[in-house]
């Protein structure tokens, strides 16, 4: 999986929610009714599988027909007795009884249900990663021993591969920027573990290779869609047929879904984050800081997305009553780190969500030098009277301080480049005052300004202010 330590945080289904589409995928519940169709006279081969004469009632007991039935039959019983469906109480005997997970998916909590279901992937992605059976038989001495040369298939880096996929896949998806819930055309996902992030135009030997990794990709996702992971539209069969076939009907070659289209499941992102936890990355999930303090709600917000950011601050509010929440949120914005106006900016951003009854606390932090001028700008939108007018100070004071916690949370983006030339047009002689203002980030704001704006007449006059802050300073 991705090792990312900066991942997005990700909204998630309730436990219940999540267990209910566990129990109703079908790997799970083949599985399951496998388990519940054993007994006594059930056998298994030296490895755990099924002996070959009881594939065919097996599979009848799933109520399987057509072709692959005794593959399916097979498959159902491996992730049976992977996710202790069923234990092996003999194995010289080859007998079986029903294994302890049974119980949980019967009358266990929804994270033990999800429990067996994660284990249930684990066995299904292992499958995705190994070659086709046709392949594996040909490779396949008279010992019945495998030669992986032979298959130019490296085990550990086809797992690494397919984790990177779908580690790409699940940043996709919690990304604020990223489809959302709609899907993904296989062939850039493909690019995005291919095509190296500084290459301008692919080559084509890069094109090639992303074309192979679409085939292997169409492979893997079929297989990995049985277990609710994903839901997955196939690559056209017509895009994939030989030369010297028969010709097929003329399609729109435009139509990008016609390459495959994948999304996860709002199982399958609960699955790739707990894999990604399991594996220490840093995976956040909204809600985590909902019982923490307010420093942690400011400080685990800092880099969250706008969306993502409000919605962790409706639940850590939901939890408190407004005017203690507006406190306690008020002092964990104070501080003179380099972390403080993103604090403030997002403690602002939080009490735009509160009600009038958070009054009291924003009138106590009137006088107070870092959040006086946030305050006022509360009091005043909530339309509240006796509204003192701030200084000229603290407009200036509250203006680099914004302007500190938009660098922080956005870099040089338009928006911001925006605000700096309303800024500078505004007020004539606003770099004249500004490198006065007794703020930690003025001189950084300063030279930010000076970089982002596009008349070079007032980026200069931008940076000379900056230059003077930073002697004011002693820097």
């Amino acid at each position: 999986m991705s090792d990312s330590s900066s991942l997005p945080p990700v909204r998630l289904s309730s436990e219940a929610e999540l267990a209910r589409a566990a129990l109703s995928t079908p790997v799970l519940s083949r599985a399951a009714r496998l388990a519940r169709w054993a007994g006594p006279a059930t056998r298994v081969d030296a490895g755990g599988g099924l002996v070959e004469e009881q594939l065919p009632a097996a599979a009848e007991a799933l109520g399987l027909t057509g072709e692959d039935v005794a593959a399916y039959a097979s498959e159902a019983w491996r992730v049976a007795v992977d996710t202790g469906l069923v234990e092996i109480v003999d194995e010289e005997e080859g007998t079986v009884t029903a294994g302890a997970g049974l119980e949980l998916l019967t009358g266990g909590s929804p994270q033990d249900v999800l429990g067996v279901w994660l284990a249930a992937l684990e066995t299904v992605l292992a499958d995705a990663a190994v070659p086709d059976l046709d392949g594996l038989l040909e490779a396949m001495d008279e010992g019945g021993r495998v030669d992986l040369s032979t298959l130019d298939w490296d085990p550990e880096a086809e797992a690494d591969f397919l984790d990177g996929v779908l580690g790409n896949l699940y940043l996709l998806s919690a990304s604020e920027d990223g489809p959302g819930e709609a899907p993904v055309p296989l062939p850039a996902l493909a690019a995005s573990v291919i095509v190296p992030s500084d290459m301008g135009e692919p080559t084509n030997d890069v094109l090639e290779q992303v074309s192979d990794a679409m085939m292997r990709l169409d492979d893997q996702f079929r297989t990995l869609e049985p277990v609710g992971l994903v839901e997955y539209q196939p690559v056209d069969e017509a895009l994939m047929a030989d030369a010297d076939e028969e010709p097929v009907p003329a399609v729109d070659d435009t139509d990008v879904s016609r390459y495959g289209m994948v999304r996860l499941t709002p199982l399958g992102l609960y699955g790739l984050r707990a894999r990604l936890l399991e594996s220490g990355v840093e995976a956040p999930m909204v809600g985590d800081l909902a019982d923490k303090g307010a420093d942690a709600l400011l400080d685990g917000t800092a880099g969250f997305g706008p969306r993502a950011a409000q919605a962790e601050t409706e639940q850590w509010l939901a939890r408190r009553r407004p005017l203690a929440a507006a406190r306690e949120l008020l002092a964990a914005a104070r501080g003179s780190d380099p972390g403080a106006p993103l604090r403030r900016l997002r403690c602002q951003q939080a009490l735009s969500l509160v009600g009038a009854e958070a009054e009291p606390a924003l009138r106590e932090v009137l006088d107070d030098p870092e959040l006086g001028g946030l305050a006022r700008v509360w009091l005043s939108e909530h339309g509240l009277p006796d509204v003192p007018a701030p200084s000229q100070d603290m407009i200036f004071w509250l203006t680099v301080d914004t302007l500190a916690a938009q660098l922080a949370a956005e870099g040089n983006s338009e928006e911001l480049r925006a605000l700096v030339q309303g800024l500078a047009q505004q007020h004539s002689g606003f770099f004249a005052a500004a490198w006065r203002v007794d703020h930690p980030a003025t001189a950084d704001v300063l030279e930010a300004m000076g970089r982002l704006h596009p008349d070079k007449k007032v980026a200069k006059e931008a940076r000379k202010a900056a230059f003077k802050a930073r002697s004011q300073q002693g820097n």
